[in-house]
């Protein structure tokens, strides 16, 4: 039974039904996946720069959030001025200027900060890996530095939440006197920040009960009128199982449902409900090990994985609710880049290769697989991962699944196929955003990302590799930086570092109570426009 608050008689209430086994992380940058950020983030906080997600049509893009411009320094590639929004304040009352990013940016990189938060930095300091640190110029501007020259930080800097300082600061002094270590006191501190957040965004937080649920209420003093909340308040309930979460959205229970079972679509829309899709940036791929010893080392044994897996069928088994990928993005994208290797369904050149590298019917290859049976993005794991076992089974492949948690599988993806929690994987199934190069592809081939920078869970890199990204990460003119990125993109197809199984179409379910939702081309989704109707 899921508790629900009770609410005024005025109160207009929406509740959300996750994915998630837990409340993602509350005090700024969230865990449990992109899940986090689209629940316990983007509600609660706003970055330097914000997704575009106003439109179902047209692909997101960056624009200002907190900051309203910003600009490279043509003389130091390494150097970038952001001008910040005036006017703002946090959720205590206090307001935000060039103190609060500079604060902000310690919490996750400056490891000598009183404030420092070691569980915040791999789900952020991975998405933001060449920026070294930030100044203040003046109140509102404030100079952000580089290890490198990087095209792409204004993208990642929209995974970047500001939190309040001087809230922080007071439960700081507050913490129990008898904490002397400033370790302990700032880790206490956090903790009680997760309790009591303060960001800028257009919810604040409220109530929160781990494993149970998370409240948060409107903020009726956020800066941009457009997304200024109508809805009072938004409680969060983790429900990992997908009929758990079907069964509360048809008893009334939860008002919108994170992946439906496609199985369920039917009856949820024969009472009345709505499903939401849209093709995303967003991938459900294998990512594949290259570390010594691994399978995958073979290019034909990639390739032919990439071969046997029926894409169409896979698609019709999940009611639809799935594209079908060519590659990390496909070739109406300007990233695409016309790639020499062709991912489609043929298990007679599938099967050629792997006999070339040595497999047949008695001699099948065995991988193993780590996974979750829930997860952000994961869509249906189970169903998906045991449909792609049986495919490859068909040529040559012994496949084991080692299904564990979904926020451990995430940590896992950060240490990498050498790391303990590996357990001697030899491909990770993790679901990942493509919506800007460091996410689609960079962190993923470059020598520079190995574990534990980012999510290089398979070590796959090399100077080629390398070569292509400076091309593109040192390119500040768009034309030629998408030039570059459709060179990097032909190459990992034609290298194939991963198994693409699927591309998200991001199915959601939702009571016709609940109104004013976009499904953007986006991983993430705006909930402060929305509105939710009295059904009572």
């Amino acid at each position: 039974m899921i508790s629900t608050p009770v609410a005024s008689w005025a109160e207009s209430v929406l509740t959300i039904g996750m994915t998630a086994a837990d409340i993602p992380r509350t005090s700024g940058q969230p865990d449990q996946g992109f899940e986090g950020n689209r629940f316990t983030g983007i509600p609660m906080y706003d970055a330097l720069t914000h997704w575009d997600l106003s439109s179902e049509t047209e692909a997101s893009v960056v624009i200002p959030g907190l900051a309203t411009n910003w600009a490279v320094n043509p003389d130091d590639q390494t150097r970038w001025t952001f001008t910040l929004r005036e006017g703002v304040t946090f959720h205590d009352g206090t307001p935000f200027t060039a103190e609060a990013v500079v604060w902000n940016v310690q919490k996750v990189l400056d490891d000598t900060a009183p404030h420092f938060a070691p569980d915040q930095v791999g789900a952020t300091a991975s998405r933001m890996p060449t920026l070294r640190s930030a100044s203040v110029i003046d109140d509102y501007t404030v100079e952000l530095v580089t290890s490198q020259p990087d095209a792409f930080l204004p993208l990642n800097m929209t995974m970047l939440f500001m939190a309040s300082p001087t809230h922080w600061q007071a439960l700081f002094d507050a913490v129990d006197a008898g904490i002397t270590n400033p370790t302990e006191r700032a880790a206490a501190a956090w903790t009680a920040f997760a309790a009591d957040p303060s960001g800028t965004g257009p919810f604040m937080g409220e109530t929160l009960v781990p494993r149970e649920r998370f409240e948060m209420v409107r903020n009726p003093n956020y800066w941009d009128p457009a997304r200024t909340p109508t809805i009072d308040r938004v409680v969060l309930v983790p429900l990992p199982d997908a009929n758990a979460r079907t069964a509360a959205l048809l008893s009334g229970q939860v008002d919108w449902i994170e992946a439906p079972a496609p199985d369920a679509i039917p009856r949820i829309l024969s009472e009345g409900n709505t499903v939401y899709s849209n093709p995303q940036p967003h991938v459900w791929p294998w990512q594949l090990s290259f570390v010594e010893g691994s399978p995958w080392l073979d290019r034909r044994v990639r390739h032919a994985a990439n071969l046997c897996v029926n894409r169409e069928e896979l698609r019709v088994l999940l009611g639809g609710y799935m594209g079908v990928p060519q590659g990390t993005v496909g070739p109406d994208h300007p990233w695409w880049g016309n790639p020499s290797f062709e991912i489609t369904y043929d298990p007679d050149a599938a099967r050629a290769l792997m006999a070339e590298a040595g497999f047949g019917p008695d001699n099948p290859l065995t991988v193993t697989v780590q996974t979750s049976a829930s997860g952000s993005g994961q869509m249906q794991p189970v169903t998906m991962n045991e449909y792609v076992q049986q495919n490859l089974a068909d040529c040559f492949f012994d496949v084991q699944l080692d299904v564990i948690e979904w926020n451990t599988l995430f940590n896992n993806w950060r240490g990498g196929a050498l790391s303990e929690g590996a357990r001697g994987a030899d491909a990770i199934n993790v679901s990942f955003a493509t919506m800007d190069p460091f996410f689609a592809m960079v962190r993923f081939v470059s020598t520079q990302t190995f574990p534990p920078v980012s999510n290089n869970w398979g070590y796959f890199g090399n100077d080629e590799f390398d070569a292509l990204i400076a091309d593109a990460r040192t390119s500040f003119d768009d034309t030629q930086r998408d030039a570059a990125l459709a060179r990097l993109h032909a190459r990992v197809v034609e290298e194939a570092p991963f198994v693409w199984i699927a591309h998200d179409v991001g199915p959601r379910a939702m009571s016709s109570a609940v109104g004013g939702v976009v499904q953007p081309r986006s991983w993430f989704i705006d909930i402060a426009p929305m509105t939710i109707a009295d059904e009572g």
